[in-house]
């Protein structure tokens, strides 16, 4: 009778234990992306999470939803400031919208290659501008890299006067818009789940955009003609909900910082294999790719900077870090 109180003893209190753990919290942040599975943003996104279930021994946990599911990144941007989404890996061109001095990394030509951005994106530079963003109710948990930005079009390109009259898809910022007018194009806002059928249906001719998001939009499909002056290069950023953030405890805030600081590193490999990746399996599917002489795109583009004037505090910042 006594062994079997005992074994009974020892089952209920193993189940009052289990049913302890199970009724533990946890913490679920779902956070949006618009980039399909095989872009490295989210691949990074899908590491960063893997990274934080790891440093919270499973008590954070955040939910991936990449492909645009939960919109494009402007809307993201708005459910991540009203707390719809605790997270979202956007653009700084859409953010810019938002923070204006995010702004300032959207100017053409402003960075001269991979290592002048990441000089200024973990300078005072990029760490003031991250911090602004805690003015419109979110944070920045970290830097992503983009790649290098030129115009794709269904007709070639070679000079700047190929893109006279041309009706150019641009996000729907004012910045880029601006761009495009001074390149003699017509920018056209359209969300970016709309481009391929625009670009097959002729109510674009041409869009921008890097290697990656080209091959793995599937872009070069409708719009066979890349023609690189590498106009733009800004960066990306996952943000945060800072209500959110700031509800978490200490110990999780850091580990989710740390995650951040982690899936950075992997993001900018990632980045930048694909990058190469992308070019040759767009040259193999037939794109006629054709390096542009930059400087009449750049002479073309500087009165933009002129039109800015509250950003020439940070423009002189950054060219010091050349």
């Amino acid at each position: 009778m006594r062994r079997i109180l005992v074994i009974v003893f020892v089952f209920a209190l193993l189940l009052t234990l289990g049913q302890s753990v199970m009724g533990q919290d946890t913490i679920t942040l779902k956070l949006a992306e618009n980039q399909p599975a095989n872009n490295p943003v989210t691949k990074a996104d899908i590491r960063f999470a893997e990274l934080v279930k790891e440093k919270t021994n499973g008590e954070v946990i955040v939910d991936v939803h990449y492909g645009a599911t939960l919109g494009q990144e402007a809307e993201t941007i708005s459910m991540a400031r009203t707390g719809v989404v605790a997270m979202a890996r956007v653009n700084a061109v859409p953010l810019a919208e938002v923070v204006s001095d995010v702004g300032v990394f959207n100017l053409p030509f402003i960075f001269s290659g991979y290592d002048h951005l990441w000089n200024v994106l973990e300078s005072d530079v990029g760490q003031e501008i991250k911090g602004k963003l805690e003015n419109v109710g979110l944070v920045g948990l970290t830097w992503f890299e983009s790649g290098f930005r030129s115009f794709y079009t269904t007709e070639p390109v070679s000079e700047l006067s190929d893109l006279e009259g041309m009706n150019i898809r641009v996000q729907e910022a004012e910045l880029p818009m601006k761009m495009v007018e001074l390149l003699g194009a017509n920018p056209t806002p359209m969300p970016y789940g709309d481009v391929y059928s625009g670009l097959q249906t002729g109510v674009i001719d041409g869009a921008e955009n890097d290697f990656v998001s080209y091959y793995t939009s599937s872009h070069y499909e409708v719009a066979p003609y890349y023609a690189v002056d590498n106009h733009l290069h800004p960066p990306a950023i996952i943000i945060m909900n800072k209500a959110k953030f700031d509800s978490l405890s200490e110990e999780h805030q850091t580990a989710i910082m740390e995650a951040a600081e982690e899936a950075k590193e992997f993001e900018k490999r990632e980045m930048r294999a694909f990058q190469d990746e992308s070019k040759a399996k767009v040259l193999e599917a037939g794109v006629e790719i054709t390096e542009v002489d930059t400087s009449e795109f750049q002479e073309a583009v500087m009165p933009l900077y002129e039109e800015y004037p509250e950003l020439q505090g940070y423009i002189e910042r950054i060219i010091e870090l050349q």
